[in-house]
């Protein structure tokens, strides 16, 4: 792990690698909920040797021996008499827990009891009849409880808000770092002006309403006081995304127990009532008002698999509505919308993920009983190649010409704006450096990108490739809505564009203004953008998890067979040191992922234990455009359940002749 940690230093950060000895690694087991650290072995020794606890951590782990006989510590793995002696960690920290496991487990009652008395473990009067598995579990939580352990590393090894604050401003401020909120929020000054970013909402208990769960990086939020809700699009000196309210009740969420408070000073996290309604999932409340937003966490997950809801009866509609609102506030990771056909979707990161997304929506948030489809997997429409031609579309009063071309993305580029490495909201200049230097892309294309798409922030962009053009400017709105309108629902069959440039190359305008309005242009322009995909070598884009299985050795043949069948390839197979398990990375398609955890488990016997991610999009093999490939036939079932026109729109539907 230090390895890993070792090859991305970062300066302000300082030494991040973990060490045993320094109480900055806990050992322990997530199954029966036990963990320790050193430290906690370290008291224990100290207070019967009487030694310092830091002295002894250093010596619990690494080439560290204690001779008995000379009673000294020694470096060395043997006694001055040439006997073997037991590295201390092995003496001091497992073999205690190897002889509580070993005579529970044998039911030597007379020798455990005698320890779980030593070691001053006070069990219930149900739990001392336990025997077994049970009673050890019961023994293990109260000897070493994991969550002391985990709360002794956060207290401990993390730094406090003061401190983190001062290297992690740049990364969670959107604005300039010298102004007023940026320098607070360094300081984390409770006197400065208040910066709160809301992560998540917390369902509350009466039905309906969502605590704004969030941290106070500057300033202090108080019940009653006014302040700027922004939510994720806000701009400073624009309108849009924000609110002007009152914060209606300030609380402390302690576990299961929320705690009233009056206020909440910076450095600290804290519920807020009253805020549900204006944020979705989550914002920026401040009372400065030349005050940036602080950026949005970033989730390593994308919803990928998708199913309708309905509900059985048709009169409970509205609650299905109010029911999707909520489950979307309470998880960050879904995402719940309405197709055009009047399907109500819900998107989540895999199959089991929607499965309890679901499960909630069902029993919590609509009390309604629902119908739901098969899961469907989301797409996305990419090109291989430059059109073959330059292609014109015609506006519809046959005034107005446009001429454009697409071409696909440079490797890596696609990735680099979804990652925020390419931020669209950018210095155009600063951008276009990025893109000239890292993707080879020349210099004055790439300070002409006009926007990115779909939503504004997706990986597409248009691209002003014109000379000398009268009147371009005042039509520029209606082609970037245009091409917002095309990249969000592409030509093959009505999902996401991704990594395509469309290069618009020329436009013919009519003089009298009221000739070449957005009625005109808009169709004209989306027109074109689906004529430059359609001959660029259009294809589908599918995406792909990267699944991590554990098993034994003699359970491999089982996956590849499984793997093989859903086209899924094994790339990566080690063993984990010291023990018999294997650790089998491979790809699989989300299209073939459905069913496969209880396909794998019924090949192995139940030992292979697998774990989905997403991890990229890959190209489907196939031409859509052919007839009887693989890609065609996803395109056809795509569009029969959108409730499209069966077939793909021809090349005539949208290219005009000279």
């Amino acid at each position: 792990m230090n390895v890993v940690i070792a090859t991305y230093p970062d300066e302000l950060l300082g030494d991040v690698q973990v060490y045993p000895q320094k109480g900055t690694v806990a050992f322990g087991s997530g199954l029966h909920g036990w963990g320790f650290t050193l430290h906690r072995f370290a008291l224990m020794y100290a207070s019967k040797f009487k030694v310092d606890p830091e002295k002894l951590m250093e010596r619990l782990w690494g080439d560290n021996y204690f001779d008995a006989a000379g009673k000294k510590w020694t470096k060395k793995d043997t006694d001055a008499n040439g006997a073997k002696l037991t590295r201390a960690f092995n003496q001091y920290v497992m073999t205690p827990i190897h002889q509580l496991f070993d005579s529970i487990m044998e039911d030597k009652k007379e020798k455990y009891t005698k320890m779980i008395t030593a070691l001053n473990i006070k069990l219930d009067a149900e739990e001392r009849d336990f025997v077994g598995k049970a009673l050890l579990k019961a023994v293990m939580r109260r000897f070493l409880p994991a969550a002391d352990a985990l709360l002794e590393l956060i207290v401990m090894h993390l730094p406090s808000p003061v401190v983190a604050q001062k290297y992690r401003v740049e990364n969670l401020y959107e604005g300039p770092l010298d102004d007023v909120c940026a320098q607070a929020i360094r300081n984390c000054d409770p006197e400065g002006p208040l910066m709160l970013y809301v992560s998540k909402m917390v369902p509350t208990s009466d039905k309906g309403r969502f605590y704004a769960f969030g941290r106070v990086f500057s300033g202090k939020v108080r019940t009653g006081m006014k302040a700027r809700i922004m939510g994720p699009n806000y701009l400073p000196g624009k309108k849009d995304d924000l609110f002007v309210k009152t914060i209606q009740r300030t609380v402390l969420m302690m576990g299961r127990y929320v705690e009233p408070i009056e206020d909440c000073p910076c450095g600290n996290t804290v519920g807020l009532v009253g805020i549900d309604q204006y944020l979705l999932k989550s914002g920026t409340i401040s009372d400065n008002e030349t005050a940036h937003n602080i950026r949005v966490m970033k989730f390593s997950v994308s919803p990928v698999v998708r199913v309708a809801v309905e509900p059985k009866n048709p009169a409970d509609l509205p609650k299905l509505v109010e029911g999707l609102k909520r489950l979307s506030k309470s998880d960050p990771c879904v995402q719940c919308y309405t197709e055009e056909s009047g399907e109500h979707i819900v998107a989540g990161a895999g199959e089991l993920h929607l499965e309890i997304c679901l499960k909630d929506l069902e029993e919590e948030f609509c009390g309604v009983p629902l119908r739901k489809t098969d899961p469907v997997v989301s797409y996305r429409e990419t090109v291989l190649a430059e059109s073959d031609r330059v292609c014109l579309s015609k506006s519809p009063n046959k005034h107005n010409r446009i001429f454009s071309k697409a071409q696909p993305f440079p490797d890596g580029l696609s990735e680099s704006i979804e990652s925020g490495e390419i931020d669209p909201r950018e210095d155009f200049k600063v951008r276009a450096k990025k893109l000239a230097d890292k993707f080879e892309m020349d210099p004055t294309d790439a300070r002409k990108i006009w926007c990115f798409g779909p939503e504004g922030n997706g990986p597409n962009f248009l691209l002003d490739q014109t000379k000398a053009v009268q009147y371009l400017n005042e039509i520029k709105d209606s082609c970037v809505a245009a091409f917002q309108w095309a990249t969000r629902e592409g030509v093959l069959c009505d999902e996401n564009m991704r990594g395509i440039r469309f290069n618009v190359l020329d436009v013919t305008l009519h003089a009298d203004a009221i000739h070449r309005g957005g009625g005109q242009i808009i169709p004209t322009m989306r027109r074109v953008i689906y004529a430059s995909c359609l001959t660029a070598q259009p294809r589908l884009m599918e995406p792909v998890y990267l699944v991590e299985i554990q098993c034994p050795e003699h359970a491999m043949g089982g996956i590849y067979g499984v793997l093989n069948r859903r086209r899924g390839h094994v790339f990566a197979e080690d063993q984990r040191p010291g023990t018999p398990l294997y650790n089998v990375k491979a790809y699989l398609p989300v299209m073939e992922s459905f069913g496969f955890t209880e396909d794998l488990r019924s090949h192995t016997g139940g030992q292979a234990f697998p774990q989905c991610v997403f991890d990229h999009w890959q190209i489907l093999q196939g031409d859509p455009l052919e007839k009887g490939t693989k890609a065609e036939s996803v395109v056809l079932g795509t569009r029969k359940r959108k409730g499209l026109a069966e077939e793909i729109p021809s090349l005539d539907k949208y290219y005009d002749k000279l």
